[in-house]
């Protein structure tokens, strides 16, 4: 029973992805600035997310990986604005952005209105499709696409750490089963 309701969150969530992303990600691609939005808010979605389960968890395995998911969202999003100013460039809102974030809403309420090992297993699914399906997104979609060569290093290092971020979250599923 546990595994079947990981699994189809996990389905429904890489599908409410899938389709947060798919406007800007179907044809010719996004632009440096519209990935550059999508990437910020996504990494600031993720650090909302850690921010709940600091306040919900009391399992230590899901408070440190939701003090890394703070620590390491927001030096990326740190060096992303830094490269931004650098460029003298604004990120531009789109309508993947703003799914994205109206979806991430609907997902934290799930998650809150859940306690205890309940909010600990899904968070961690949680934590594990969203960390999959971005770093697909990133690796396949948006590094093709982006043209800034700064810009696509960033985008590069960024996806390294969120690998990781996706194996942790992937040992942390295993283990609160």
């Amino acid at each position: 029973m546990k595994k079947s309701v990981f699994a189809t969150g996990a389905a429904a969530l890489v599908v409410l992805c899938a389709a947060s992303f798919s406007p800007l990600v179907a044809d010719e691609g996004p632009s440096d600035m519209q990935i550059a939005h999508i990437a910020y808010t996504a990494g600031n979605l993720d650090i909302r997310y850690a921010h709940l389960a600091l306040a919900k968890s009391d399992n230590p395995q899901v408070r440190e990986f939701a003090e890394l998911m703070l620590r390491d969202h927001a030096s990326v999003n740190n060096q992303a604005l830094a490269l931004l100013n650098k460029l003298g460039a604004s990120p531009e809102d789109n309508p993947t952005s703003q799914k994205l974030s109206a979806d991430a809403k609907a997902k934290r309420d799930e998650l809150a209105a859940l306690d205890g090992v309940e909010f600990d297993r899904a968070y961690a699914a949680n934590e594990l499709a969203y960390h999959q399906f971005v770093n697909e997104t990133v690796e396949t979609a948006f590094i093709p696409a982006a043209d800034n060569k700064e810009f696509k290093e960033l985008l590069g290092a960024a996806l390294s750490v969120f690998k990781v971020h996706e194996n942790h979250a992937s040992m942390m599923v295993r283990e609160l089963r």
